[in-house]
């Protein structure tokens, strides 16, 4: 996609950053649609989580390492979507919640993945039928 600098507020954009000033709105969305970022945001629909809690909640469909999750809490709480709440005690207490906006966020990916739930039986038939057509043209040639 170009982007002309005064479509970046008239900033030479170079570096690491150059891809988030020019499209940040894909930034946003790779985090929110991400392996880990789905998850998180489903799971945190439900109710505010501990980390571990999020973890295990989250084990229960896909084996997360604990750098992982951290990153992706943080990504989301960059992005003003997940709030990270640390309580002044021993042992500490870490509470993960959504904004309203990760709210938002949220419900538009479980909405989403709703869909391809039921759709996943249309899904698997178009696949069958591509991959047969696709064997049966490489077998003709």
């Amino acid at each position: 996609m170009a982007v002309s600098t005064s479509a970046v507020g008239g900033a030479d954009v170079t570096g690491a950053g150059a891809a988030e000033a020019m499209c940040p709105y894909r930034l946003v969305l790779e985090h929110v649609t991400s392996r880990w970022g789905v998850l998180v945001l489903i799971e945190l629909l439900d109710r505010p989580h501990r980390f571990s809690e999020l973890r295990r909640a989250i084990g229960q469909v896909a084996r997360v390492s604990e750098k992982m999750l951290t990153q992706t809490l943080q990504t989301l709480e960059r992005d003003g979507l997940v709030h990270r709440d640390a309580k002044p005690v021993i042992p500490p207490r870490v509470d993960y919640s959504l904004t309203d906006l990760g709210r938002e966020a949220a419900e538009q990916v479980r909405a989403l993945a709703s869909w391809t739930h039921e759709r996943m039986a249309e899904v698997e038939r178009a696949r069958q039928s591509y991959d047969e057509a696709r064997a049966l043209k490489a077998r003709a040639s």
